[in-house]
């Protein structure tokens, strides 16, 4: 019987995938924060002011859990909200300024522990790992 390929990419990637969440999660714990606290924090870190709504698409959290997230990250005084002048339904998270400092010390460590996950995989290795990626990704999506 030959090997499935399709088989054996999808248990190494599910594999692989197993890994490096966990190693994420480490890391993120290690800052006192767990994974969502973080994905909102950093969106937020490198897209600027955001609506819920895109929160919420840029992380992959629905929007009822994202307010609970949100609400907690308020107290904490790490972001805040203010409501858009032109739509009364739409308010605004931003990071506050204790916030911005937090990302601003944390963001460097966790990209380091990520470029660590890729030591010895070449640039051009990278680029074809995310193509195949987005691929699969996007066939996935239109069955």
């Amino acid at each position: 019987m030959s090997e499935n390929l399709s088989l054996k990419a999808y248990v190494v990637l599910m594999k692989a995938y197993k890994s490096i969440e966990e190693r994420i999660k480490k890391d993120i714990s290690s800052h006192g924060m767990r994974t969502s606290d973080f994905a909102i924090l950093e969106a937020l870190y490198h897209k600027g002011r955001q609506t819920i709504r895109q929160i919420s698409e840029a992380v992959l959290i629905n929007t009822g859990s994202i307010t609970y997230v949100i609400d907690k990250l308020e107290n904490k005084d790490l972001l805040e909200r203010s409501n858009c002048k032109d739509d009364r339904r739409v308010v605004y998270i931003q990071l506050t300024d204790q916030g911005r400092q937090l990302m601003e010390d944390i963001f460097p460590k966790h990209q380091k522990v990520i470029e660590d996950l890729f030591v010895g995989i070449s640039d051009e290795e990278k680029k074809t790992m995310i193509h195949v990626l987005k691929t699969v990704g996007k066939k996935s999506e239109e069955q």
